[in-house]
């Protein structure tokens, strides 16, 4: 079993390999991982970003810096902080300088319109739209990104937020993780849905809240074993023999590729690929992976669909990251922007993170 301290922000294991936080990639990064030698050097560094990565990812961030609003925020058809955060992941996943990078003052704008908007009593950072908890999600992975990595000291250097809306990173994750498992303690099915109050779950939402709090683990905020555990358990409920998984436990309906691979990737995460749910969902993806993908989710599923197969099969990963890459230099437009059904914003960032594992920044990864 592998050990590890707190180190300015860094978690770094007896073997002293950093675990650094760039980009969405940190959250494959679990604690008590089994020692990384015997891999493959290939899967924890790669062998290059193909060029077409590169374009795609630097045209998306030109378009993001120059289009992100004064309050730190993107305009969006669902506007909150779970878009914000997502351009945050974006900005972070190609290894840029948080502080002194050419985007280091579009990532603390942003952070600071996360923080600043989150409740600093309940530590909710949703909105008043239906799928709150999805922007608390995707807001918590951000903040968990930026944990350890994003300087204290420059966050607010030159803000004009008042003093009673500002805190720390390790606050606002904290608090953050707070709501999350407030929420959870409520819920019946141990999971997440809509609302912080709401007394049922569905596995696409559960999904988003679970990798938040597991990233905030990883980054060094205390989570509970059973908290995770629990979330877990209510994953495997949903899970059919053949590897579909229901929106709901009380949904007949277990085909949607793209909860199929959410729930590889939480089980993978979360330490449960000796199940046989992890079996069945990761044979379920690869099985679906030539399928095509309509255009309403098609990022979501894309996103979740690039860390699920990098998981559980790295050669079906690359030969469906070639076609993505493919896909998604078509689909790029003159302005770097990728349009998506809820706004440029959420599709370009969305895309990035798509191809964010063409970079290999961490160290060790946990397949």
């Amino acid at each position: 079993m592998t050990t590890y301290k707190i180190v300015s922000g860094l978690l770094i294991n007896k073997n002293t390999f950093i675990i650094g936080f760039s980009g969405f990639l940190m959250l494959l990064v679990t604690l008590f991982s089994e020692p990384t030698y015997a891999q493959d050097p290939t899967l924890r560094y790669g062998t290059g970003v193909p060029p077409a990565v590169r374009s795609i990812n630097d045209r998306s961030l030109r378009y993001l810096a120059n289009t992100q609003l004064e309050d730190g925020s993107w305009q969006a058809s669902r506007n909150g902080p779970g878009i914000t955060g997502i351009c945050v992941m974006a900005f972070m996943a190609s290894g840029e300088d948080p502080d002194y990078g050419p985007y280091a003052t579009h990532i603390r704008k942003a952070l600071r319109s996360i923080i600043a908007n989150q409740n600093a009593k309940t530590g909710y950072m949703g909105t008043s739209g239906h799928a709150s908890m999805y922007h608390h999600g995707f807001a918590t992975l951000a903040l968990s990104e930026a944990y350890g990595v994003v300087s204290e000291n420059l966050l607010w250097k030159g803000s004009d937020v008042p003093e009673n809306r500002r805190r720390t990173l390790s606050e606002a994750l904290e608090l953050a993780v707070r709501c999350a498992l407030t929420a959870q303690e409520k819920n019946p099915w141990g999971a997440w849905r809509y609302s912080p109050q709401a007394r049922d779950a569905d596995t696409t939402v559960a999904g988003t809240v679970l990798m938040g709090i597991l990233g905030a683990r990883n980054a060094g905020i205390e989570v509970p074993n059973e908290a995770i555990d629990k979330a877990l358990n209510f994953f495997q409920t949903c899970t059919t023999r053949g590897g579909g998984v229901s929106y709901m436990p009380s949904s007949s309906h277990g085909d949607g590729l793209t909860r199929s691979a959410i729930a590889t990737l939480v089980y993978a995460i979360g330490k449960r690929k000796d199940t046989p749910e992890y079996k069945s969902t990761a044979e379920f993806i690869k099985r679906r992976a030539n399928f095509n993908i309509g255009n309403h989710y098609m990022f979501y599923t894309l996103y979740y669909m690039a860390q699920a197969l990098f998981q559980s099969d790295f050669e079906a990963w690359q030969a469906w990251n070639q076609r993505t890459i493919e896909r998604l230099q078509k689909m790029q437009q003159q302005d770097g922007s990728f349009n998506s059904s809820y706004g440029k914003a959420y599709g370009t960032g969305m895309a990035v993170l798509t191809l964010a594992l063409n970079y290999r920044l961490l160290p060790i990864y946990e397949r």
